[in-house]
This record gives structure tokens, C-alpha cells and sequence, in this order.
């Protein structure tokens, strides 16, 4: 049965939300933020303007995570928008004040705003796009080249070079500082002579044996930047795998970045995000309580860990999105918008595949009849 692919072209930004919006001194049309100058440009006119509020040497501050779990965060750290859930892949669509319908962005699934307002924290810095949209649509040409199996259509795809939606992701970060007691046992290797039969005949080896002894004591780290997903609306694989992320290069939030962008907001809660930061705290504790242990072999019965000092950021991550649709399901693709590392679904051709197979099986039967020959 023939291939028969059909594309999603992203639809086009809606109407941006009036902090958003910058309009040009000269011609008054939309500017938008431009990764290759780090500024904003305006299409219609050529203007260019500068971004204020760049970074300066001093960090981006964090924010308490009791305060924040308490409701207790300062009013100027908190924000409303018009928010709606996709009901096909879970993401939260932001709405403008004028705007009652529109599409996501993710799956071009259509969605209608909700009544009423979402109460949000803001982001407190962001990571701008670094690559435009036609390095990041070449690179997924590239990686779409490379697929084994894959449609005919997906090739056609790549070369029609189909506009790809610039969207800002939502993450939570986490800083703590971390005392853990531990105690367990550190296995020191030595080895035994024994004899055996081996093929008849009785000869000597060295065997392995594990010595014991107990061992206890304290490991402190402190955890910078944990990261973490808040969105629901890629698949986790996939943005794990655009990793890793310059955070060391993050700017103090500014509206101006997402000119002509997307931004989502964030479906995973602080609290939630903190359960998964805790994971990636705790595997890292476990290997520096190996670490301590020391010897040849550890065993780890207990870990008491103290958190203190616990804070947070919300942070917004570039990446470009496209999607492609083979026999009604949507395939997405996703590139990095700092380093342009392409990770994507990927539909397989049973036609290729079919084929693949029946070339095998006739090489494996040629194969055979000359080997028959020549016994």
C-alpha cells in the first residue's frame, strides 16, 4: 500500500498579548526578536531597536520555595493570563485580551478560551533563541535525511522547507543545600586459591571472594540549577534529550524575547517539579555516599537527608517545533533553538519496510543455493 503523508504547517502566532507587543517607532507595524542580533527588528521597515534590561554580571535572583508553597510570594512575582488546556496534548495555550479561538501550536488541534484567568508565577529568566528559524528547519532537513524506514513524504517534507512555530518552553529550576548521614558496608575484593576439574583435568584459579566491614558517615552538596520540565505537552524523552542547556547564559525575563514567539505556560506545578528535582538529587547523593564509602564494592542500607535553603526560578527555554501528519497522527520534531540538536517522532513506511524484508529473505535464499552448490 503506497505511502500517503499529508503535512501540519504550525499555525501562525495569534494575536500576542499586549505586553507583548512592540510596535515600530517608524512604521508602527509588530517588531519581533531577532537571534542573530540580539535585537528587535521590524520586517516591514527594517528598523532595528535595542533590548533593555540585558544581562547584567550579577546572577538572576531566586525566589523562596516556602514562600512560594505558603502563597506567600510578593504580588510583583505573580501574573494573570488567559490559559486554556489543549485537549488533545495537554498544553496550556495563552490567550490575548481579543482573542476566542485559535490553534495549538504543538498538534494544530483547534482550542476555544476558557472564561476564566490563571494565575501564574512569572518567569524569572529567559534563554533567547540563538538560532533562526532557517538554521533550525536545516538542521531537522539533515536529521529527517538520516531516518531509516521513513516515508517518502517525510523527505518531501524537509525540502518544501515547511515553517517551523518558535516556541518558549516552560522549566522550574531548583537550588538547595543538602547534609546526608548515611551507613552501609565497604566491600573489599581479595581472592582464594581453589581446585577444580576442568575438561578432566584438575587445575588451580583464583576466585573472588568480598570482605565486609561496616561503614558510616556524612555527604553535603549543594545542588544548583536542578532542571526541570513544566510542560505536558512534549514528550519528556525528547526535550531530556535536547540537553543540555547553557543556563550559565540566561537574561533577567524581559517580554521583549518573545516578539514573534510563543511562550507556554507551565502545566507542572512548583511542588511537583520539586518531587522530580528531588529524584535528581537523591540519585546524585547516592553516588557521592558510593564515593565516601569507598573500596572495591559498597552496600548502602540507610540516607537521612537534610534540605535546606530551598529556591527556585521559572525559567523559559527556546525551541523550534514542527509537525508532520502520516495516516492521521501527528509527528512532532523538535530543535534546540541554542545548539540546534534535533530529537523527533518518527512514523515508519510498512511499504519500506515490506520491501527491506523480501530483499533480505531473497539474499538469504541466493546465499543459501550457492552454499548448497559447493558442498
Amino acid at each position: 500500500m503506497p505511502d500517503s503523508p499529508a503535512f501540519d504547517t504550525p499555525p501562525p502566532p495569534p494575536g500576542p498579548e499586549e505586553e507583548h507587543r512592540f510596535p515600530c517607532d517608524t512604521c508602527g507595524s509588530d517588531l519581533r526578536f531577532d537571534p542573530d542580533t540580539y535585537q528587535l527588528v521590524c520586517d516591514h521597515c527594517g528598523n532595528t531597536e535595542a533590548i533593555s534590561g540585558r544581562r547584567a554580571h550579577h546572577p538572576i535572583a531566586e525566589l523562596d520555595f516556602r514562600a512560594a508553597i505558603a502563597r506567600e510570594l510578593p504580588q510583583a512575582e505573580m501574573e494573570e493570563t488567559r490559559v486554556t488546556n489543549c485537549p488533545n496534548c495537554a498544553a496550556q495555550v495563552e490567550f490575548d485580551d481579543t482573542k476566542h479561538a485559535t490553534e495549538c501550536p504543538f498538534c494544530a488541534t483547534p482550542v476555544v478560551v476558557d472564561t476564566g484567568l490563571n494565575r501564574h508565577i512569572k518567569p524569572r529568566g529567559v534563554l533567547p533563541f540563538a538560532l533562526t528559524e532557517t538554521v533550525a528547519r536545516d538542521a531537522m532537513t539533515n536529521w529527517l535525511g538520516g531516518l531509516w524506514f521513513a516515508p517518502n513524504g517525510l523527505q518531501d517534507y524537509a525540502r518544501k522547507g515547511r515553517k517551523m512555530q518558535g516556541i518558549y518552553v516552560p522549566y522550574w529550576t531548583y537550588d538547595a543545600n543538602t547534609q546526608s548521614d548515611y551507613s552501609g558496608e565497604r566491600g573489599t575484593v581479595y581472592y582464594v586459591t581453589q581446585t577444580m576439574m576442568v575438561d578432566g583435568k584438575r587445575v588451580q584459579k583464583q576466585v573472588p571472594k568480598v570482605r565486609w566491614n561496616h561503614a558510616s558517615g556524612r555527604v553535603a552538596r549543594f545542588f544548583d540549577d536542578v532542571l526541570v520540565l513544566a510542560s505536558k505537552s512534549l514528550p519528556k524523552r525528547f526535550t531530556d534529550a535536547l540537553e543540555p542547556w547553557d543556563l550559565s547564559a540566561l537574561e533577567p525575563y524581559a517580554p521583549e524575547y518573545l516578539a514573534g514567539f510563543r511562550a507556554e505556560a507551565y502545566a507542572i506545578t512548583l511542588e511537583d517539579g520539586y518531587t522530580e528535582a528531588r529524584h535528581v538529587m537523591d540519585a546524585m547523593i547516592e553516588r557521592d555516599v558510593r564515593f565516601d564509602i569507598g573500596g572495591d564494592r559498597q552496600r548502602i542500607h540507610n540516607i537521612q537527608t537534610r534540605v535546606s535553603n530551598v529556591t527556585f526560578k521559572h525559567v523559559l527555554l527556546p525551541v523550534w517545533l514542527a509537525a508532520y501528519k502520516y495516516r492521521g497522527k501527528t509527528y512532532r520534531f523538535v530543535v534546540n533553538g541554542r545548539t540546534g540538536n534535533v530529537q523527533g517522532e518518527r512514523p515508519y513506511s510498512a511499504l519500506k519496510i515490506t520491501f527491506a524484508v523480501i530483499l533480505g529473505l531473497l539474499a538469504a535464499g541466493i546465499a543459501g543455493y550457492f552454499m548448497a552448490l559447493q558442498k
